[in-house]
């Protein structure tokens, strides 16, 4: 569950004026997600998501992001679209927040993904890097290489509390992947945060991508990488070979990937599991007892990390010879 900003329905309806949404019917909060609050909202005219920006969201960062899913939509990618204000801005303020009404995407995410869905996946991430050429704005990708130790000092002392040895492990890890990470692979825009829950399926086709608030510059070939730690995993911590062969041939059928990018995928998928390891450990270690948020478990994402760490080539992923 997450924590939400309280709106009253006076100021919303009052928010509302400044758009061409039409009249407010209903509105209810979404208990998903825990960076931002996010309510659906029904008006005269259709159905809209607001969200409202929490403190964990540089305000800075949202001309990136709400003018991203603009310049995605406008060169076909299914996505939300930002609503334009009566004066022509993006963003409002609502109950002390920075605030965007956003359009309603059509479609629920997967709760069972199977390996069909994996290739819808990989396809809809390289028609999003493809679409993201030209992008104007760009964002460095704050929870790269360059990011992990800051994030890793924060937990390091305590990290044998989740498991014996682990403190020696990370900084090994870690040490390894700062002086071995590559600096030259094709980049642009990637979303960086691909999980099943940000992808929107009706039936079996695939509908949409939502939230684009950890979207950045960085490698290509990495955002490839965690979409293989999302979707390519079983609940028991096994990699599915079918899945991940359908992922990367999706993906390929749009953006093949070149030599130096295979390379390096073992890699990347390595960073990309570490990311989210040390992400997780910090909140399992610092989020106080009783706070409505859900802890996700961080030896999820450190079983994944030693798995990448014996792969020795794309093709243990399941990629296919060409």
């Amino acid at each position: 569950m997450a924590v939400y900003t309280d709106i009253t329905e006076d100021d919303l309806a009052r928010f509302l004026t400044n758009y061409e949404a039409g009249t407010l019917l209903s509105y209810k909060g979404i208990a998903e997600g825990v960076e931002n609050s996010n309510f659906l909202l029904h008006t005269t005219k259709g159905a809209f998501i607001l969200t409202l920006y929490e403190k964990r969201v540089d305000p800075k960062d949202l001309p990136f992001f709400l003018g991203l899913m603009h310049h995605l939509a406008d060169r076909g990618l299914n996505c939300p679209l930002p609503l334009s204000r009566k004066d022509g801005e993006l963003l409002g303020e609502l109950s002390g927040r920075p605030a965007a009404m956003i359009t309603f995407l059509e479609g629920t995410w997967l709760r069972k993904p199977a390996a069909k869905h994996c290739r819808e996946v990989g396809r809809a991430l390289a028609e999003m890097h493809v679409a993201g050429a030209g992008f104007q704005l760009t964002r460095k990708n704050a929870l790269s290489v360059d990011g992990w130790r800051p994030l890793w000092d924060k937990s390091a002392a305590r990290a044998d509390e989740v498991e014996a040895g682990l403190q020696e492990e990370i900084a090994d890890e870690l040490a390894y992947l700062e002086s071995h990470w590559p600096k030259t692979l094709p980049h642009g825009v990637i979303h960086a945060d691909l999980f099943p829950d940000n992808v929107f399926f009706i039936g079996d086709q695939l509908s949409g991508l939502i939230d684009f608030y950890f979207a950045c510059n960085d490698t290509y070939a990495y955002d490839v990488s965690v979409c293989i730690n999302a979707w390519c995993f079983e609940k028991d911590g096994s990699f599915n070979m079918t899945k991940g062969m359908a992922l990367l041939d999706g993906y390929e059928q749009v953006r093949p990937l070149n030599g130096a990018e295979l390379k390096s995928l073992p890699l990347l998928a390595r960073g990309s599991a570490l990311r989210f390891f040390l992400t997780r450990l910090y909140d399992w270690l610092e989020t106080p007892p009783g706070a409505l948020v859900v802890k996700k478990d961080p030896l999820e994402y450190l079983k994944k990390l030693r798995f990448h760490r014996q792969v020795k080539s794309a093709e243990e992923y399941g990629l296919v010879h060409r």
